[in-house]
């Protein structure tokens, strides 16, 4: 009897720290434009002074990390305002709630990043392996294989003026991230940066701008998923492959990944192909990025910095099953949150939604990076308006991101 007393305590303490993880990564991903980074970097600033066992507080920010991953779609679907890691998929997603097929879009990340996180766990030492071996290759020759990719996405427009328009963005976002990227802001929260207030105007804000005097979220139909199963396990597939490379190269973020995944998703999958890929990009990262760790040894994710900064000595058979934990959790919380989510959305007055939510990102903006951050998020908002002017897709704006790393700046 009291073998078992002593034996349950820990796993009771270990579920405790997992469930306050679940809390918080519940909160900073439904909080719109907040990228689980800025969080697990604030996290990580208070690590040492947390109650409890370092293992087990890196257990609960390993379990925020993957709940953020989960539900960070909602905010990207309900006001179009993505999480930085979201953003390739934003715009499709987004689509998708207009015409009232929400609900569908919310189950279709949910699977991504379920599936990404069960294909993940078995691939992860042989993925490991041969990243390993393969990574001075892929590093040598990283700016070719972004610079094509984003070439094939121009070349792949509708029309020319499309196309141009696309080539125009990409470069001119490309500049925004080399002249911004770098800076380290005064700002009030010391763990901030430039990802906020770049990716919320060039793809959350003018979402709003645009959708402002408009009908708002309309009444959302049924939740029965339109893609095949089959489909939809090769397209995660696809995303979490994606989120390896994520996990293992260093310098290239999930957005960048998502962008690149998305080549290898059938066009005719729509915006449906592109929230799976991407949410299983997302989620996928996770999983690498921690093994990762234990081969490497230097982190690859904000929240592994986190992780770090615990002084916990690497424990995969308690962090794993903490891991396994959140995602079983934030595969159930995204349908429960979410549609109650679209519900409140759907009945507020969408043009006070979109100015308070404007709002909320120039606070988070300022929260970040201060003044810089107001001002970068302001350049970038009236650059994100840019492309649908010549109907051209927003992707492009990804260049921020690929256009700095691909020319080493």
């Amino acid at each position: 009897m009291f073998g078992v007393t002593l034996a349950a305590e820990p796993a009771l303490a270990a579920l405790g720290f997992v469930a306050a993880g679940v809390a918080l990564g519940t909160v900073s991903g439904l909080v719109p434009g907040l990228h689980a980074n800025n969080m697990a970097l604030l996290l990580a600033g208070v690590a040492p002074a947390l109650p409890g066992p370092p293992r087990l507080v890196a257990a609960a920010m390993l379990a925020a990390g993957v709940v953020h991953t989960f539900l960070d779609v909602v905010p990207t679907l309900a006001l179009g305002v993505p999480d930085p890691a979201m953003a390739a998929g934003a715009l499709p997603g987004h689509r998708l709630v207009i015409q009232g097929r929400g609900r569908e879009a919310l189950r279709l990340s949910a699977l991504g990043s379920g599936l990404a996180v069960a294909l993940a766990v078995p691939l992860a030492i042989p993925v490991t392996r041969a990243m390993t071996a393969l990574y001075p290759h892929v590093e040598a020759h990283l700016p070719v294989v972004l610079l094509a990719t984003a070439a094939l996405l121009v070349c792949t427009e509708s029309s020319l003026p499309a196309a141009l328009a696309g080539a125009g963005c990409f470069c001119a976002s490309a500049a925004l991230g080399a002249v911004t990227l770098d800076l380290d802001p005064v700002a009030p929260l010391a763990a901030g940066g430039m990802l906020a207030p770049l990716f919320a105007g060039l793809f959350g804000a003018p979402v709003l701008v645009e959708a402002y005097g408009g009908n708002g979220v309309p009444r959302q139909d049924d939740a029965t998923v339109a893609l095949p199963r089959s489909v939809t396990g090769a397209v995660a597939g696809v995303g979490t492959l994606a989120g390896a490379a994520v996990g293992y190269i260093p310098g290239v973020s999930s957005a960048v990944a998502a962008t690149v995944a998305l080549l290898a998703v059938p066009g005719r999958l729509g915006a449906r192909g592109f929230l799976v890929c991407v949410s299983g990009v997302n989620t996928a990262n996770t999983i690498f990025a921690l093994f990762a760790l234990v081969a490497l040894g230097s982190p690859r994710t904000g929240v592994l910095v986190a992780v770090e900064a615990t002084g916990a000595p690497v424990s995969l058979g308690l962090w794993l099953p903490a891991v396994g934990i959140a995602a079983c959790v934030g595969f159930l919380l995204v349908p429960a949150v979410g549609d109650r989510y679209l519900r409140v959305v759907g009945a507020m007055d969408y043009a006070r939604l979109s100015v308070g939510t404007l709002c909320l990102l120039v606070c988070v903006a300022y929260l970040f990076a201060g003044p810089v951050g107001v001002a970068t998020l302001g350049a970038a908002t009236l650059l994100g308006l840019v492309p649908p002017r010549f109907g051209a897709r927003r992707v492009h704006l990804m260049g921020v991101l690929v256009g700095p790393l691909a020319l080493g700046l």
